[in-house]
């Protein structure tokens, strides 16, 4: 049995919000950073802030992808081709568009890349708002440990700070060894809970259900 260890590190979400007359636009300005042959999730969050149910044009305007790289909208899971650069979508009165992102595969080169997406009412063009994402590619670095222990070696979490989900690199020095990782909010509530077993060697933590802020993760 693994004794109890205390790990302390943290990772961030950050978020932007604009309003607009006849819907909110959310996450307006992102500035994201991941490694090769990563997918990242960019969000694309409408609300309908009238009384009627709007139909919502989404677009993308400028898209510099570099050579390696594919970039496509997708909606309840279901993804569009590439080449749709367009579409509208009805949100009722009240309604917050929550499944819809635009998913970028990263390539295999260093890159930096530049997105702009306009939203606005079906018909009403001079309401469109924007949101401007920065994408930094990079080889990701030289791993560095936050533990080790003849049981464990855990790497630091990466990428931090983070939008979408993060990954914590480990290895189990013997199956009989238990170990998990608990995810806490600086009010020490437990967000979430991972078990680390010899067949795996990374931890996926989604954090499509936190709020942004500062997390706390302890490894036991």
């Amino acid at each position: 049995m693994l004794k109890q260890l205390l790990l302390l590190g943290f990772f961030v979400l950050s978020v932007g919000i604009v309003c607009a007359q006849q819907g909110e636009v959310m996450d307006s300005h992102d500035n994201l950073q991941t490694t090769f042959n990563q997918t990242v999730r960019i969000p694309i969050r409408v609300k309908n802030t009238t009384d009627k149910p709007q139909f919502y044009v989404i677009r993308k305007v400028k898209g510099d992808l570099g050579d390696t790289q594919k970039g496509y909208f997708c909606l309840n899971n279901k993804c569009l081709d590439a080449s749709i650069e367009e579409f509208s979508k009805r949100v009722e009165p009240g309604e917050t568009l929550f499944e819809l992102y635009y998913t970028l595969e990263s390539g295999i080169q260093s890159t930096q890349t530049t997105l702009k997406f306009e939203y606005f009412p079906k018909g009403n063009a001079q309401a469109a708002q924007e949101k401007n994402v920065t994408v930094v590619v990079e080889e990701r670095p030289t791993r560095t440990y936050a533990f080790q222990s003849k049981e464990i070696t855990m790497y630091d979490v990466y990428p931090n700070p983070i939008q979408f989900q993060a990954f914590i690199d480990y290895k189990l020095h013997s199956e009989s060894v238990k170990a998990k990782i608990m995810i806490h909010n600086i009010l020490g509530k437990n967000m979430g809970a991972y078990e680390l077993t010899t067949s795996e060697t990374r931890v996926k933590i989604e954090v499509d259900d936190l709020l942004p802020g500062v997390y706390f993760y302890t490894l036991y």
